[in-house]
């Protein structure tokens, strides 16, 4: 026998109150949540609960998740985080590393494959969890706790409690890339507006930021446009539905970061990889205290 089931995780605001569920039918699904939390927290909890309550029964295990950063964390960044003592490539922690363990710990031994599907496509599995996890969120934001469902068939227990991210503690929204970035010493910016756009170019480059849609909807402006080095020109809906990790590692020289007007700036840089290298040119506005990419473009090297 095989067990067929979705995870899917959802916050309001990413971070902000979030849910978790796994579905498999309707007399085998769990949800939980937090009053503060992260889309990517939600997601990754889903599975582990999911691991946690089949633990028992000896059968294959098929996921299906539409968050690329949850598969490629359990199924090829893992192994090298281990060994590197739970850190990234770059030498800084990795993130959701309380799951990520416990994550680990679930998968050793069992027979699991995860399998990728689109969002909101129409697949019963994946829109019942969506439809789970989005309730759970949206019952903590409401001051509530969710239906936490029967679990899984045959326990003799509930859906076990989940214990708050520790972004939640001491309620404080949870560090984000623009919050990091605007952290101020004796009343004076740790970075320059340079320093800013220039470390969150690099963040467009990161998996973990590219495999979660709401962060990268956040460096992008509403108007946001690209030409691609192809010749092809990306809207922002486009480019939102299409992005994914690198699965690769991407240098990024700067070549020049300058101001192009108020609350402007214009960063100019090559891309390298182990095959080609692209002149790229990005266009960074200040929207309400945060930088936010409006246009890019890329250009093959002679």
């Amino acid at each position: 026998m095989t067990i067929l089931a979705a995870a899917d995780g959802s916050a309001l605001g990413n971070p902000g109150p979030a849910g978790w569920a796994w579905y498999a039918d309707d007399e085998h699904w769990a949800a939980g949540g937090w009053p503060h939390g992260t889309n990517n927290q939600g997601e990754l909890t889903a599975v582990l609960d999911l691991l946690e309550q089949t633990a028992d029964v000896d059968d294959d295990v098929v996921i299906y998740c539409d968050s690329t950063y949850v598969i490629k964390s359990v199924t090829q960044w893992m192994p090298g985080w281990k060994r590197k003592g739970w850190k990234k490539g770059d030498g800084k922690p990795v993130m959701n590393v309380e799951i990520m363990k416990a994550l680990d710990r679930a998968m050793a031994g069992r027979r699991v494959r995860f399998e990728w599907v689109k969002g909101h496509s129409g697949h019963e599995l994946n829109e019942a969890a969506d439809r789970l996890a989005n309730g759970a969120a949206t019952a903590y934001q409401k001051g509530s706790a969710p239906d936490p469902g029967p679990g899984w068939a045959g326990r003799e227990t509930t859906p076990p409690a989940r214990v708050a991210p520790t972004v939640t503690t001491p309620n404080p929204p949870a560090p984000d890339l623009f919050s990091e970035l605007a952290t101020e010493v004796d009343g004076a910016p740790v970075l320059t507006d340079e320093e800013q756009v220039i470390a969150l170019e690099r963040a467009l480059l990161e998996d973990e930021t590219r495999s979660d849609p709401a962060a990268v909807a956040a460096l992008l402006h509403p108007q946001w446009s690209e030409i691609g080095r192809s010749g092809r020109l990306w809207t922002r809906e486009e480019i939102l539905d299409e992005i994914g990790p690198l699965g690769e590692e991407v240098g990024l020289d700067v070549i020049t970061c300058m101001p192009a007007g108020p609350d402007t700036m214009l960063l100019t840089w090559r891309a390298v990889r182990d095959t080609e290298s692209t002149l790229r040119s990005s266009l960074w506005v200040r929207r309400a205290g945060h930088w936010q990419q409006l246009f890019h473009q890329g250009t093959p090297e002679a």
